[in-house]
């Protein structure tokens, strides 16, 4: 029979089989070749890729918060100045002799006016309620005062009418106008006992020699 059929080895020769293609195993191995750990840790590492890339997405396709608006700054607080009538003091020092006693029949003497704070205080007038009796003063208004300060005024009283002056001054008082950055105010000062003797005395003395 003729034909060709496949050849015989021949003694001492051996069929040699092909070696078996390697798996890849790098990055672009499929995925069913690996062995199974190595599947497992690719699938979770592929997860973890694709987590962070969506959250990355919506991280920056989040709708943006509108910005809150800044407080407004309290306004600072202004504090008003005193009344005038709250900062002045006035104190009687002592009756004095006029400079011509013989010129007109009444009473001489001086007081302290002190600003103990606040804006400057003005004197804008100076009287008395008595209406027999004529009031001046050295200085005369209107004069200021700053504050932390004082001034020594000297008031003079003249008797015009003995017969609407009191006989005894038991609570005599001045009243007297003061001006500041806060308000005009009139406001009346008690001098005390003292000035009350005094001024009982000299118009008593007044009214005796008009009297006469």
């Amino acid at each position: 029979m003729n034909g060709i059929g496949p050849v015989e080895p021949g003694e001492d020769t051996h069929v040699r089989e092909p070696a078996p293609r390697p798996v890849p195993t790098g990055r672009l191995a499929p995925l069913g070749r690996l062995p199974e750990r190595h599947r497992r840790a690719a699938l979770a590492a592929a997860t973890a890729v694709a987590l962070l890339a969506g959250g990355g997405y919506l991280y920056a396709t989040r709708p943006q918060a509108s910005p809150v608006p800044a407080l407004p700054s309290p306004a600072p607080r202004v504090t008003a100045p005193p009344y005038p009538s709250q900062v002045v003091d006035i104190v009687y020092l002592n009756e004095t002799v006029a400079e011509d006693p013989g010129a007109a029949a009444g009473f001489r003497f001086e007081v302290v006016l002190s600003v103990l704070s606040g804006p400057p205080v003005t004197v804008t007038g100076i009287a008395q309620p008595y209406a027999g009796l004529t009031v001046d003063s050295t200085p005369r208004p209107p004069f200021r005062t700053e504050a932390g300060s004082s001034r020594k005024i000297v008031i003079n009283m003249r008797v015009t009418e003995c017969g609407k002056v009191p006989g005894n001054a038991g609570l005599p008082f001045l009243d007297v106008t003061l001006r500041n950055t806060r308000a005009i105010q009139t406001h009346s000062f008690i001098l005390g006992a003292r000035y009350a003797q005094h001024l009982s005395e000299a118009l008593q003395v007044a009214c005796s020699n008009d009297s006469r």
